[in-house]
């Protein structure tokens, strides 16, 4: 009796854990991290959604598509958070994502739609920042605002490669935006400035908090993590004359979950107070709905909208390929 009742109880125990849902969401690497926002968000949306949700790191952004372009519908992903708009369009032709249904109002302020509106239906934001050269004050007195400045300069930079990183992708974009026809030709100039090209912005952060660089790409709210949680205020992003690149980073639905409604629960959450005050001091870029308290001190106001470089979602594949020829033709030579 006592080893049937024991049996039993492995049973019901085992049907238990199988009845707690599982969400599972494909991200990068960073936003699951030990000081990521991750773990507190895993938290906060268990609290409330009776369920088990699982983050899974994929690389940087890039990276994390093509992934999801290898597994197919054979994905174990049921959301996917961490594309951004250069990679919406790609990720929209696999047929993968479903419609979100949501007419969200937020803060994002794209250049190419009107305040607060957000008319993607398979996508919804949940931050955004600006790419920017990331450099030390105490190093580098008087930082390039041009990319001609920058060329001509021997200030040494590592950058992320635009094929698994979704700012060196960026980068790669703003170039070809500022310089069109002659974006090779700038290209060119910058070969001799570039020390290294990492696969994902960790790796090139790491490298310029090591002295391996003199900037680094990041963004204009990198330095505000170095006031807010190192006190230290030697770090300092280069604003360009020309306008920085935005990001937004986005988060969608995939049509075979098994969890649509969880699914659809965790995409609303995403947009709540409880995930976007995570957003400034964990993962350190602009909430897409401003918190309740507003940013933390320390801070920085966005970029206005027109001092923001952002090519349109479907303007970027043929853009894109283009600009990849002509960035592998000059760092080559």
């Amino acid at each position: 009796m006592r080893h049937l009742a024991f049996a039993a109880g492995i049973f019901l125990a085992g049907q238990a854990l199988a009845e707690t849902p599982v969400l599972k969401v494909y991200t990068y690497d960073s936003f699951v991290s030990d000081w990521g926002p991750g773990p507190v968000i895993e938290k906060r949306f268990e609290e409330v959604c009776d369920c088990d949700l699982q983050f899974v790191g994929a690389g940087d952004g890039a990276a994390l598509l093509a992934r999801l372009k290898l597994e197919g519908k054979r994905t174990d992903a049921d959301v996917v958070l961490g594309l951004d708009t250069s990679l919406t369009a790609q990720a929209a032709e696999t047929g993968l994502f479903a419609p979100h249904g949501k007419t969200p109002k937020v803060d994002v302020p794209t250049p190419y739609e009107e305040a607060g509106a957000w008319s993607d239906p398979l996508f919804l934001p949940y931050d955004y920042g600006y790419l920017a050269f990331v450099y030390d004050k105490t190093k580098l007195s008087e930082a390039p605002k041009t990319f001609e400045e920058l060329a001509a300069s021997d200030v040494k930079i590592v950058i992320q490669d635009p094929r698994s990183s979704t700012p060196g992708l960026g980068l790669l974009l703003w170039v070809k935006a500022q310089y069109g026809d002659q974006a090779e030709a700038m290209w060119g100039t910058l070969s001799d400035n570039i020390v290294t090209v990492t696969p994902g912005w960790s790796e090139a952060y790491g490298l310029f908090l090591e002295g391996e660089a003199d900037m680094v790409l990041s963004y204009t709210t990198s330095p505000a993590y170095h006031r807010i949680a190192e006190k230290d205020d030697s770090k300092a992003a280069a604003v360009f004359e020309q306008g920085n690149y935005m990001q937004i980073e986005v988060a969608g639905k995939l049509a075979g979950t098994d969890q649509p409604e969880l699914a659809d629960r965790f995409l609303d959450f995403m947009l709540s107070d409880a995930f976007q005050s995570a957003i400034p001091e964990l993962n350190w870029m602009y909430p897409a709905v401003t918190p309740k308290d507003g940013l933390p001190s320390g801070f920085d106001a966005p970029l206005i909208s027109d001092h923001a470089v952002l090519i349109e979602p479907a303007k970027v594949p043929a853009m894109r390929a283009e600009a990849l020829s002509e960035w592998q033709t000059a760092l080559s030579r």
